[in-house]
């Protein structure tokens, strides 16, 4: 199983934090060991790390309006997503 690396930017770092949606979301997909990162000079920039077991499953639900509508509720800057590969 992979490990993911995603990096990216939120409104609030607090928020993100302590927001339930990771789990509500990734938790389906069988996603597992998610770890949340924070750059201590920049707050903004964050980042998480998870064991995927279906990567085309958790791309596709990004992509969703599942996807869209959690990353909004974590205050996530889409655009500035970057995902990462373990290979």
């Amino acid at each position: 199983m992979p490990t993911v690396v995603a990096t990216h930017d939120v409104k609030d770092v607090d928020h993100w934090l302590s927001s339930p949606k990771r789990a509500e979301f990734f938790g389906p997909l069988g996603v597992t060991n998610v770890r949340t990162f924070v750059n201590p000079t920049d707050r903004t920039h964050v980042s998480i790390s998870m064991d995927v077991p279906d990567m085309d499953a958790m791309m596709a639900a990004l992509q969703s309006e599942a996807g869209a509508a959690a990353m909004e509720y974590d205050g996530v800057l889409g655009e500035t997503l970057v995902i990462y590969v373990q290979e």
